[in-house]
């Protein structure tokens, strides 16, 4: 009998440690503060990826905290991230929505496109594709006589010129930015962009190094995947907060979308914000 009795003490006192180490555990975890970053950053993201995509949703902002504007004050609403990988800019830095157009310039679209952002009296930045710009020198001509912002979009798109060596990188950029400029002698090109937004570490110093500046996005509607028209301008309008880059193409395939698009994203965008090209300074 007695050994029965101590049998259970020993069941019960068991248990009730075993609760009190779990409840311990629960108390520790809702006391230890989360995490507010991660160092690791995604390497990929839309703008026609490498295989295994982005899990981040189509067009949705990368969150993050609110920004300043020039003067050193907060604004209102801005909840993209300041940094998207390895450090490039995903924001204007200030309450501006930049339109950001890749893969160009295009015979049929870019023109289209032109037009329109000069019926709305809208300044941009066109991401060009170094042998795009040789072959079409005329467009690249009519961007900047437009008053638009030139960025290096490496040569002929490649989304893995992360992985060559630094001297490779570095001859695809300025290969690029020599196209440019034959057509545009004086052209400032202060942005670079990497294609399919497969940033690396060696990427992103090779383009520090030139004084380029790393230039990633907060809005995406993967217009390169032609959703439609309608689409398309949804998600930008949905997801279009002060100071967002947003990314669109005007080359790289049919972008007539993109294009039908924008006679419903202009009206709509310039009503909410201001719209503007990103600086240049005096790259």
């Amino acid at each position: 009998m007695g050994t029965g009795t101590d049998r259970r003490f020993v069941v019960v006192a068991t248990l009730v440690v075993a609760a009190l180490l779990g409840s311990a555990y629960v108390l520790g975890r809702s006391m230890t503060p989360e995490p507010t970053g991660s160092s690791a950053r995604p390497t990929a993201s839309a703008d026609q990826p490498p295989a295994g995509g982005t899990s981040r949703s189509p067009g949705a902002p990368s969150p993050g905290p609110s920004a300043t504007g020039r003067d050193g004050g907060e604004i209102p609403g801005l909840e993209t991230a300041m940094e998207g990988p390895f450090g490039s800019q995903v924001t204007t830095g200030s309450a501006n929505v930049a339109l950001t157009f890749d893969d160009g310039p295009d015979p049929y679209y870019t023109p289209q496109v032109l037009e329109l952002l000069r019926r709305y009296r809208v300044k941009a930045t066109f991401c060009v594709v170094g042998e795009m710009a040789q072959s079409h020198p005329d467009l690249v001509r009519a961007i900047v006589t437009d008053g638009h912002t030139l960025c290096n979009h490496s040569w002929n798109h490649d989304v893995l010129l992360g992985e060559q060596p630094p001297a490779a990188i570095r001859d695809d950029m300025q290969r690029t930015n020599a196209a440019i400029r034959a057509a545009v002698p004086d052209a400032r090109i202060a942005y670079y962009r990497q294609p399919g937004g497969a940033w690396t570490k060696s990427v992103v110093s090779v383009a520090d190094d030139l004084r380029l500046v790393p230039l990633h996005w907060a809005v995406d509607p993967t217009d390169w995947q032609m959703p439609g028209a309608d689409v398309i301008a949804a998600t930008v309008s949905a997801n279009t907060q002060p100071g967002a880059i947003v990314l669109l193409h005007d080359a790289g395939g049919d972008r007539q979308g993109t294009v039908d698009a924008l006679r419903t994203l202009l009206p709509d965008l310039t009503a909410r914000f201001r719209l503007a090209a990103l600086p240049t300074g005096t790259t």
